[in-house]
């Protein structure tokens, strides 16, 4: 069952992003603790790849198991591997070049070098989120372990920035990917956002994730928040769509905050 979303304000974007880095390496110990190893799922922007520049400039950092954490992202930009617009190298310049981790955890959506459109890379990340869910049914030996694996792993967390249109991920308003019911993750051509091709998990694919964190700073933002959080159509309004299966957690500075509903609101500097 999901969530129903929770706001916590942090007076500035700097206090907000180590609040989120805080925030996710105690929840990465905790998640190991249970499980052994966490999963996350990255987004870039501003927010996104500042608050893992946090993690790493955090002592504490050191108490998670790096080499146990099981990297994806939200969505990607289809340009060259080593371009500086993708949002995995900006994330292994921030961060994954900076901890222990297992390079077979790091899983990157596919590039121009290796596909020739975006809808080829993104049947490529399907596919392997896909393996990687039956490797983990495989090796669960619960006792209420379903019949059949999921197309996708278990997501502990799934973390995802707003653009000032209300998109997420690369799933912009009134288009395709938005709509999408059936498919883990898309293929994105003319995105209204620079550069035009990307390849997107999709709503569905969000949503089975245990906590989804929407991190997001500014007042460019606050009209795109408002609405989100007011319960608005998510065709139109994509930062409305996601649910996290346990957790929906709203992360923002005092600036996106103004059109949020007041009933919502938990402030605190450290976050909830």
């Amino acid at each position: 069952m999901s969530a129903d979303p929770r706001v916590s304000i942090h007076p500035d974007s700097t206090v907000l992003m180590a609040a989120i880095a805080a925030r996710l390496i105690t929840k990465l110990v905790d998640i190991q603790d249970r499980h052994g190893e966490a999963t996350v799922v990255l987004t870039g922007g501003t927010m996104g790849i500042g608050s893992l520049k946090a993690v790493a400039e955090s002592p504490a950092a050191k108490a998670v198991d790096w080499s146990k954490v099981n990297f994806w992202w939200g969505d990607e930009r289809f340009l060259p591997a080593d371009d500086a617009e993708r949002n995995a190298r900006q994330a292994h310049e921030a961060l994954l070049s900076r901890i222990d981790v297992d390079p077979g955890r790091v899983h990157v959506p596919g590039s121009t070098d290796d596909f020739g459109s975006p809808e080829e890379a993104a049947a490529d990340y399907a596919r392997r989120l896909a393996e990687a869910a039956a490797a983990e049914h495989a090796a669960d030996m619960s006792d209420d372990r379903p019949e059949q694996p999921a197309r996708l792993p278990r997501l502990d967390i799934v973390l995802l920035g707003v653009g000032p249109d209300a998109h997420v991920a690369s799933l912009f308003p009134e288009q395709a990917g938005i709509r999408e019911k059936e498919l883990t993750v898309v293929g994105v051509q003319n995105s209204p956002k620079p550069p035009p091709d990307r390849v997107s998990l999709t709503l569905p694919a969000i949503n089975t994730a245990t906590e989804v964190w929407m991190v997001v700073a500014g007042d460019d933002k606050a009209g795109a928040v408002g609405l989100a959080l007011a319960g608005a159509n998510p065709v139109q309004v994509p930062a409305a769509g996601p649910r996290g299966r346990r957790e929906t957690l709203w992360l923002i500075d005092e600036n996106a905050a103004s059109r949020v509903p007041e009933q919502l609101v938990r402030k605190g500097p450290s976050g909830a």
